[in-house]
């Protein structure tokens, strides 16, 4: 059987996303962001495509590297102005039955104990269907938001986030057992003392001595997906993530970020395919290759490449208006987002990458060069990175909203399904359980979270 492909969407609570500049197209709808129709609708458009979920990105603080100033952030809606993706949830899981849900929420600023009791609710809310980006931050804008001077070096923030994830397992997981919920109405007991327990955690950066907050939601550990490609983040994905997100211009790049990923969860004890892989990807698609094209030509009018470098000069921590147009990029060590970096450096041999490269790879106002063509010639190159980099499915950014999704909805997901290598309906269950045709909603007993069980 043909192995399936999964598809996400991936969007974020703002104006302008990853491909910088779309907004100005006259035909784009990103402006309405702040309109609650703008993303039930988007929702229904991606069950209606048997979308597996709606991934949303979230930032803290604003991009700030490139030139020394938010200014061309600001100017070009370069993910400022952001609102909160959480609040969003509620409504897009009442308007529909399984679209699931991951959202990104920065553990470095926010206590487990009301973060726990946050996810938890939105399981409720979702019957199951919400998954959690868990992410360290990047940004010292959004460190000095928080009080702080600059952010935490890079790989002491995974260091924190392992102890974290100790602190929410042992919320989710352990403090309320199985059955402890009683709603006896003849014998007045809604829940039983004795089988709720307090968790006790005194660690090196957290101490919590507290009972959960929330009764047990379906899946108690929400989906856990994680961004980082950096060889510390690589290894944090090894021991927590189920689905992993990451980016790269060339399969046999990802291929090996991939091989490395599931190298590391089989020495975690975890089967490597309780992993599975979503590499970021964008579509301009049309019934035919001459329509695609000039869709392509028409969008690209839009793009912003100042938009698209203030991005990346935050992303990676590294001033892109200080080089030469023709000096070539090297790697250097920051405390942004490391495999960035890596990518156009390390990772590149015999690529010498300069900014006058970037600005010609940045097609859409983005570093990401977009999949061009026909239904068919999409889904061909879907499939191509799925059999050559081994990963599982896609985060399809947005380029000009609605129609983009709309487009592949009505165009691409058809293809797929005539090739067998896309479900035609949605399994049952939570969203665990449709991704990995899970038995139990529940994290297996494999996983870490699961020695914190009573």
């Amino acid at each position: 059987m043909p192995r399936q492909i999964r598809l996400n969407a991936f969007d974020m609570n703002c104006v302008g996303h990853i491909q910088h500049g779309m907004w100005a197209h006259p035909r784009d709808r990103s402006v309405d962001y702040t309109d609650l129709d703008h993303w039930v609708d988007l929702a229904r458009t991606l069950e209606r495509g048997l979308f597996d979920g709606l991934f949303l990105a979230d930032i803290l603080g604003v991009y700030d590297v490139f030139h020394g100033s938010a200014d061309a952030s600001i100017r070009n809606a370069v993910q400022i102005p952001v609102n909160d993706p959480l609040l969003l949830i509620p409504a897009m899981a009442y308007a529909t039955r399984n679209l699931g849900f991951g959202v990104t929420c920065n553990l470095t600023y926010e206590p487990p104990y009301t973060f726990a009791r946050r996810m938890s609710t939105l399981d409720h809310l979702t019957k199951g269907r919400i998954g959690w980006n868990v992410v360290t931050g990047y940004l010292d804008s959004a460190a000095r938001g928080m009080g702080l001077v600059e952010q935490p070096e890079h790989d002491s923030r995974y260091d924190v986030a392992d102890e974290y994830m100790r602190v929410v397992y042992q919320l989710w997981e352990g403090s309320w057992e199985d059955g402890a919920v009683l709603r006896d109405r003849a014998g007045r007991q809604y829940a039983d003392p004795a089988r709720v327990h307090p968790v006790q955690h005194e660690g090196r950066n957290y101490r919590v001595n507290a009972i959960h907050l929330s009764e047990p939601s379906p899946q108690r550990t929400p989906v856990l997906y994680q961004a980082g490609a950096s060889a510390r983040g690589r290894e944090f994905a090894a021991a927590h993530a189920e689905c992993v997100f990451v980016n790269g211009q060339f399969r046999h790049n990802v291929r090996d970020i991939v091989a490395d990923i599931r190298a590391r969860a089989k020495a975690f004890g975890r089967d490597p395919r309780d992993i599975l892989v979503y590499v970021g990807a964008s579509v301009v698609v049309a019934p035919t290759e001459a329509e695609a094209r000039d869709k392509l030509a028409e969008y690209r009018a839009y793009a912003s490449p100042e938009g698209a470098l203030a991005h990346y000069s935050a992303t990676v921590g590294l001033d892109f208006s200080r080089y030469g147009p023709d000096e070539p990029i090297r790697f250097v060590k920051t405390n942004a987002m490391a495999s960035g970096l890596e990518a156009i450096t390390v990772r590149s041999p015999g690529t010498e990458w300069t900014p006058r490269k970037l600005l010609e790879m940045m097609v859409l106002g983005s570093r990401q060069a977009p999949i061009v063509g026909s239904p068919g010639r999409v889904a061909d190159e879907l499939q191509a990175w799925v059999d050559e980099a081994d990963v599982d499915g896609f985060n399809l950014s947005r380029t000009v909203v609605p129609e983009c999704v709309e487009d592949f909805v009505d165009l691409v997901v058809p293809e797929l399904q005539s090739r067998g290598v896309m479900k035609r309906e949605y399994a049952p269950g939570a969203l665990r359980q449709k991704l990995f045709g899970a038995g139990s909603a529940r994290l297996p007993g494999n996983h870490p979270a699961a020695r914190f069980r009573r």
